[in-house]
């Protein structure tokens, strides 16, 4: 998608801090960290929602939360705990469009979320 923020990133038009990278999956730092570790893990391909890329790819659903540890990990957060949260839709507070993890660690997480 042309339009799409998360898809320029993917192909370079838009800078970002990637952390990681793997052939269907990219992993860059969030630009408003709401966590010492946040970090955002996408699918290379377009996928608006989580809804709809674990109906129409479950393999990479699977890579992007493999990705989403090995981040973790990377980060040393791994042991000490860590979040994965697919915000889906604009009243979960979805704003990009293109299905994206964030993994949020490094400082304790409360429960409820906001």
């Amino acid at each position: 998608m042309t339009d799409c923020l998360f898809c320029k990133i993917v192909s370079g038009d838009v800078p970002a801090k990637v952390v990681r990278s793997s052939d269907r999956a990219l992993a860059f730092r969030d630009i408003n960290p709401q966590a010492p570790t946040h970090v955002l893990v996408i699918p290379k391909d377009h996928h608006p929602t989580v809804g709809e890329l674990a109906a129409a790819d479950a393999e990479l659903l699977a890579e992007v939360l493999r990705e989403a540890h090995e981040v973790a990990a990377d980060e040393g957060i791994a042991g000490t705990g860590y979040r994965v949260v697919f915000n889906t839709g604009a009243q979960a507070g979805q704003t990009v469009f293109h299905v994206h993890a964030h993994v949020l660690g490094g400082r304790g997480l409360n429960w409820p979320p906001g």
